[in-house]
This record gives C-alpha cells, sequence and structure tokens, in this order.
C-alpha cells in the first residue's frame, strides 16, 4: 500500500507560513495531500483558477507542479502529506 513520503509540520492560521499563503508549486513526480485536522481552508489553484474549501472531512489532492496557495478561514490546523503517486481517497484515512 502507497503512503506519503514526508509531511509538513502542522500549521494553524498563526503559524501558517508566506510560502503557502502565496503561489507555489510542489516538484514534478510529487503529489500533495492536503488535511485539515480543525476548521477550514481554502485551497486555491491560479491555472486553471479553481477553489476547494478543505475540512476535516474532505481532504484535498495537489497534483504535481499544479500552482496553488492556501487561505485559512478562520481558526484552523493542517498539514501537507507528500506522495510519489496520486493519493487513493477511497481507502479511507491516511494518517502518517
Amino acid at each position: 500500500m502507497s503512503e506519503p513520503y514526508a509531511s509538513s509540520p502542522i500549521f494553524d492560521e498563526q503559524t501558517l507560513p508566506d510560502a503557502l499563503r502565496n503561489d507555489h508549486r510542489t516538484k514534478v513526480g510529487t503529489w500533495g495531500l492536503l488535511r485539515v485536522l480543525e476548521g477550514e481552508v481554502r485551497l486555491i489553484f491560479t491555472e486553471p483558477h479553481t477553489e476547494h474549501l478543505v475540512t476535516p472531512d474532505t481532504p484535498a489532492i495537489i497534483p504535481p507542479q499544479a500552482t496553488h496557495y492556501v487561505v485559512p478561514v478562520g481558526a484552523m490546523r493542517m498539514q501537507v502529506e507528500f506522495w510519489r503517486e496520486r493519493p487513493d481517497l477511497s481507502k479511507g484515512p491516511v494518517n502518517g
């Protein structure tokens, strides 16, 4: 079974770095999985422009090299997992 090869620290609305609040992208071949542990965030892709509300019940997949940024919606805690292939969310929660 596939699993993430790395995870970010857990960030809240105060500690979320500017790098994640502004346009950025994953490396070639790296998938991201945005998990919200508490609260909610908006995940915004810039090309094409789409927005996703991410909650503890609805993690979001970030394709390799997709330009995106995160906007906290009030108090929140979140973490990003990094995968070598597209995460399969049908298998239920995957926790580091």
